[in-house]
């Protein structure tokens, strides 16, 4: 039997070593289906509820592994479907490959059936490549770029296939005009950075007397020499949200998050330095950095199109993260005086217990914080962590210590809602030894996670370790723009927009056979997490949240709102129904360990 233009993506994909596609069916991809079948589901077709979901699963498969995530759909609607994930990989530089159906060729123009002008609607998000094959010629170059591009560029890109041709014959480029012939693989470079701005910036950062460091997720693979030049200078470290597991919070020095979800001691890290030293990172809230002739600066980033940004740098050093910094390494001068590091693991000391003190605070019947608190003494050291947007993000960032190999991931970014149980997915199918827990609001479960944990009841027996735990923060309030809406617009909850329905998510987990606990009593959290870690399937955790606690960040965020808090504390009749006199109480007591 002759090779079609789809038995050929199929066998060029597990020739790049493509070991999984996340997508769902549709005509659109007949052709390829078909190949599927006649491959023996190889590169595996992981089907999952929906396209979207299919796109978050490769992009949590891309984050959590370093290759490249790989999601199909039909044409129109399910083309459609994927622009939300796909939008997440743009903005949070994650290599993804988008396949997806076209109408016949015959029928483009003639407003037929599913007939959207996809090159159109993708030329945005996958503005880096994006192209229609449509003659077999065209392969394998096309599907080759599109690869290499999403590694090179760490983006999304995509291949058109309309379904006629995929049922074609394939027949390669021939050496003729015309023509191009294309070929497997790619050797990356390590990129090291200029001798003389090397020099450079070792003299600026030895001059500093109170250097910060910020470090995003480009610094990932750089966690040995980071510590070491951390070390040398005398340095805090604050990570942008991104960069959460590129250091251990165990760490003295590590100040943890930075920015609108970040920590006291981070904000500190940036108000009191000197100099900045920022690695892998285009944080771009410029408010939480130092004020603008408050600190010197050098910038490293492998992207020169990200280089200089966010802040005034003297010195800005296009290179890969880890080649950099040991190039930087013999420069650094040993910071003699450590007042300044003293301060800072002082700050970090204090901050953490600060973070016990408010998780347990009594809540009805449970404050948020005192989940995420149980579970950091709990996790296994090779986690795979994810949380969803909303409030399950703010406890994430602030109060959840990542230790040992912990990888964690969100969407950074677009800040989208539902990515948190895909996210879980697709690492799970990159990493099947590893335990996976996901951090899931209510209104991001009901959103996609539910039709999810089919996906999951389906697919969890073939994982080397089951354990994939869902901690579902239930309090029937999408609460963080509940709280948005207090602290921002001085408004009272609407409860139209705000109120979730009522639903058991651990009685749903038992309904398609994984193991559900539901937890309203705080004392119930220990065990529950120790009963979701031991246990032979995936778990959710069915947890009965307070959501009178405010998600608000305890420094520059929580001094914006601090005028309406104390407003409410002394009883201002214009903004006295936004909050009940209970809650009140537990900001008055919250208040006294934020100055």
């Amino acid at each position: 039997m002759s090779q079609t233009v789809g038995d050929f993506i199929l066998a060029r994909l597990r020739a790049w070593g493509v070991e999984h596609v996340f997508g769902y069916p549709g005509d659109g991809i007949n052709g390829l289906l078909a190949a599927w079948g006649r491959a023996d589901n190889r590169p595996r077709f992981i089907q999952t509820r929906h396209e979207e979901m299919a796109a978050f699963a490769a992009v949590g498969y891309a984050k959590f592994t370093g290759k490249v995530g790989v999601c199909a759909a039909t044409s129109g609607p399910g083309a459609i479907h994927l622009l939300n994930g796909l939008y997440d990989a743009k903005l949070d530089h994650v290599p993804v490959v988008a396949i997806v159906g076209q109408t016949n060729r015959s029928a483009m123009g003639g407003s037929y059936q599913q007939e959207v002008d996809l090159l159109s609607l993708f030329k945005d998000v996958a503005s880096e490549y994006v192209q229609v094959v449509n003659v077999p010629e065209q392969l394998p170059n096309v599907l080759d770029r599109a690869l290499r591009v999403a590694l090179a560029e760490r983006a999304p890109t995509c291949v058109i296939l309309p379904a006629d041709v995929q049922e074609l014959d394939y027949s390669p480029p021939t050496h003729a005009f015309k023509m191009v012939p294309s070929s497997l693989g790619v050797r990356w470079p390590a990129v090291s950075p200029d001798d003389a701005g090397v020099r450079a910036a070792a003299e600026l950062l030895n001059a500093g007397k109170k250097v910060a460091i910020l470090a995003g997720q480009g610094a990932r693979g750089a966690r040995t020499e980071l510590i070491e030049v951390a070390d040398r200078l005398g340095a805090g470290v604050a990570k942008a949200l991104l960069g959460k597991d590129v250091l251990p919070d165990d760490l003295p020095f590590v100040t943890g998050a930075i920015g609108l979800l970040g920590t006291r001691p981070s904000y500190e890290l940036m108000r009191d330095c000197d100099t900045l030293l920022t690695v892998g990172s285009s944080f771009p809230y410029t408010q939480f950095l130092p004020d603008l002739h408050q600190a010197r600066g050098v910038q490293i980033d492998i992207d020169a199109r990200y280089i200089g940004m966010r802040y005034p740098y003297e010195i800005n050093l296009v290179g890969d993260a880890a080649a950099t910094l040991r190039a930087l390494l013999p420069l650094l001068d040993r910071k003699e005086d450590r007042s300044w590091p003293e301060t800072i693991e002082g700050n970090v000391a204090r901050w953490w217990e600060t973070v016990e003190r408010e998780a347990h605070v009594e809540g009805k019947p449970i404050n948020p914080m005192r989940l995420f608190w149980e579970a950091s003494a709990r996790l296994p050291d090779n986690t795979i962590l994810a949380a969803d947007s909303g409030s399950a993000a703010n406890w994430y960032a602030r109060d959840l210590r990542l230790r040992g190999d912990m990888r964690g991931s969100l969407s950074g970014t677009l800040a989208t809602m539902g990515p948190g149980v895909p996210y879980g997915i697709g690492a799970k199918f990159g990493h099947p030894d590893r335990p996976v827990v996901v951090f899931e609001g209510d209104g991001a479960m009901q959103m996609n996670g539910l039709a999810e944990l089919l996906t999951i009841a389906r697919y969890w027996h073939e994982w080397a370790d089951p354990r994939f735990v869902i901690a579902v923060l239930h309090n029937n309030d999408l609460n963080q723009v509940t709280w948005e809406m207090r602290a921002m617009q001085g408004a009272p909850k609407f409860t139209e927009s705000q109120t979730l329905p009522e639903v058991s998510y651990a009685d749903f987990a038992r309904a398609v056979g994984l193991h559900g606990v539901a937890v309203d009593e705080p004392g119930q959290l220990g065990p529950a997490w120790d009963r979701a870690l031991a246990a032979d399937r995936p778990t959710i955790l069915d947890v009965r949240t307070d959501p009178g606690f405010p998600p608000i960040p305890p420094h520059t965020t929580f001094e914006r709102a601090k005028d309406t808090a104390e407003a409410l504390l002394k009883g201002d009749e214009n903004r006295r129904g936004i909050i009940s006199a209970g809650l009140r109480t537990k900001v008055q007591e919250l208040l006294p360990h934020r100055t």
